[in-house]
C-alpha cells in the first residue's frame, strides 16, 4: 500500500480489485517518486502509486493532506515538483495533456458550480460528450437517447427534465457522474464526491457507487 512520506497528515490509498488476474494488465495510471513542494512546505513527497484497468481506489486524508493536489497533477492542472507521471499510456512532459483530459471523466465541485440553475439534467449529461457547461448546440436525437440510457444507469431516469436548481446534492452528484460517463472515459476521477451530503445521503451515494462499480465494464 503506497503512502506519502513527510507531512504528518497524509492521504492513504486503498485498492479494491475485483478480478484476481488484474495485476497482469497494463497500468492505467502510474506515478513514481511524485513530490509537490511549495516553498519550504512539502505537500506530497515520494508517492508511488499504480492503478490497473478495472480497479477502484479511494484516497483518504485530512484537509490539506494533498488529495486534490494529487488529482490536479494527474489531470495536468498542477505541475509536480519531482517524479514521473504516466496516465493512459502518456507521459507528463512528453505528451499533450489537454488531449488526454478528453479521456478522463472528472467530477468535482468547481465544475458543478458552473451549471445553470435552469438546465435540465438530460442536457447536463449531454454536455459531457462535448466537454461543455451550459450546452447551447443543437441536440441530436442520438445524444438524447444515449443520455437517457446513462441517466437510467446512474439511477436518475426520473430527473431527465428536472432543472439543476431543483436537484438535491446527491442527485447532482449522480447526474454529474452521468455527465462524465457520456464521454466514455477510460478513467473516472471523483474529487470529494460526498462533500455537502448529510449522513443518510452519503450512505446512499456510496451504495450507488458500489452498484456502478459492479456493472459490466465499469470505468477504472
Amino acid at each position: 500500500m503506497p503512502a506519502c512520506k513527510g507531512p504528518a497528515a497524509r492521504p492513504i490509498f486503498r485498492d479494491r480489485i475485483f478480478d484476481p488476474y488484474m495485476p497482469t494488465l497494463k497500468p492505467i495510471l502510474n506515478v513514481s517518486q511524485l513530490s509537490i513542494w511549495r516553498g519550504k512546505k512539502h505537500i506530497l513527497e515520494a508517492v508511488d502509486w499504480t492503478v490497473r484497468a478495472g480497479e477502484h481506489w479511494v484516497i483518504l486524508g485530512a484537509n490539506g493532506s494533498g488529495k486534490t493536489s494529487l488529482l490536479s497533477i494527474l489531470t495536468g492542472y498542477l505541475t509536480a515538483s519531482r517524479g514521473a507521471i504516466h496516465v493512459l499510456g502518456r507521459t507528463f512532459g512528453e505528451d499533450d495533456w489537454q488531449d488526454l483530459r478528453l479521456e478522463i471523466g472528472l467530477v468535482g465541485s468547481a465544475i458543478r458550480q458552473m451549471v445553470p440553475e435552469d438546465e435540465p439534467a438530460l442536457l447536463t449529461v449531454i454536455g459531457g460528450k462535448y466537454a461543455m457547461i451550459d450546452y447551447w448546440g443543437r441536440v441530436k436525437k442520438s445524444d438524447k437517447l444515449e443520455a437517457a440510457a446513462i441517466l437510467e444507469r446512474v439511477e436518475c431516469s426520473e430527473l431527465a427534465d428536472r432543472p439543476w436548481g431543483y436537484l438535491s446534492q446527491g442527485e447532482r452528484q449522480r447526474v454529474f457522474i452521468g455527465r462524465a460517463l457520456m464521454a466514455h472515459p477510460k478513467l473516472l476521477i471523483l474529487d470529494e464526491p460526498c462533500a455537502g451530503l448529510d449522513p443518510a445521503a452519503r450512505e446512499q451515494f456510496l451504495d450507488f457507487l458500489q452498484r456502478i462499480a459492479r456493472q459490466p465494464d465499469p470505468p477504472t
